[in-house]
């Protein structure tokens, strides 16, 4: 009965134009049922649980599946998420990849690595796991971001602050390995054409960042040159329609070098890096 009733509910959330609406069904039945999705079919008929109905109307409405189950999935991490902060994205793990891979390269024993807009916490907690020895400092402006952004620190090693990325950390000032950032990028000439689920759902905050979506970008590269040892690298996001145009912020002739773009795993452009010029 379980599994015609995902059926029924996969149907329903398809026309109601989510994304991906099997793994969706089959995450929420799981979610109600508390069994993991490769144990749906071990669900007796005689427990299916009535409040499956409600969620799917809740997902169906376009609220995230992350709000309804209060969790996201990044990496090897399970967070805690929720109203006032932005959900982490699959797009964002591949950016995480390269950080980790750029750090392990630097040979350094200790890293030491800036994550800002942290929102979740999802990046810089993916680094302090896989980088075991690094030291990782976030910062996140947003109060109500930051109550789910504790929750996910609590136990870490992740050090978190509250403040604004474009005056964060100037004690760390010429000391920082690796800067990597996950800013709000989306110009807001295109509020209209933004999924409902992260427009009427994840903070303005952290989508909307000036007409051509890269105010904060701007300032960032500010930020991340200030932060930086010489030869240390910053990475940030950005959407795939900026591909061209953010690596010409990180320009020589403001002391950077090997400025380059980057695809995510469905071959888009997806983040740049710089390296910090040498003296």
């Amino acid at each position: 009965m379980l599994l015609a009733e995902v059926a029924q509910a996969t149907q329903r959330l398809a026309d109601a134009g989510v994304p991906s609406p099997r793994t969706d069904a089959e995450e929420l039945a799981a979610f109600v049922h508390g069994v993991k999705r490769g144990e749906l079919h071990s669900v007796k008929d005689s427990d299916f649980d009535a409040r499956y109905w409600e969620v799917i109307a809740r997902r169906e409405a376009r609220e995230p599946l992350q709000h309804i189950t209060g969790r996201a999935y990044f990496r090897y991490l399970e967070l805690q998420v929720g109203p006032g902060v932005f959900v982490p994205r699959p797009e964002t793990e591949s950016v995480v990849g390269w950080a980790i891979d750029a750090v392990r390269a630097m040979d350094v024993v200790e890293p030491c690595i800036v994550d800002l807009c942290t929102g979740s916490g999802a990046i810089a907690l993916a680094l302090a796991q896989e980088v075991p020895r690094s030291r990782v400092h976030a910062v996140e402006l947003s109060e109500d971001a930051l109550r789910w952004t504790r929750k996910n620190v609590e136990g870490s090693r992740v050090e978190l602050r509250q403040g604004d990325a474009l005056t964060a950390f100037p004690d760390l000032d010429g000391q920082v390995d690796l800067v990597i950032s996950n800013p709000p990028y989306i110009p807001l000439t295109e509020w209209e054409y933004v999924a409902p689920e992260a427009r009427d759902h994840d903070p303005e905050l952290a989508l909307f960042s000036g007409e051509d979506g890269l105010d904060l970008i701007r300032g960032l590269e500010r930020t991340a040159h200030r932060l930086l040892r010489p030869g240390g690298v910053v990475v940030v996001e950005h959407a795939d329609t900026q591909g061209g145009q953010v690596p010409w912020i990180f320009a020589e002739d403001r002391g950077w070098t090997d400025a380059a773009d980057h695809p995510d795993l469905n071959n888009r452009p997806r983040f740049a890096t710089a390296r910090k010029a040498l003296p």
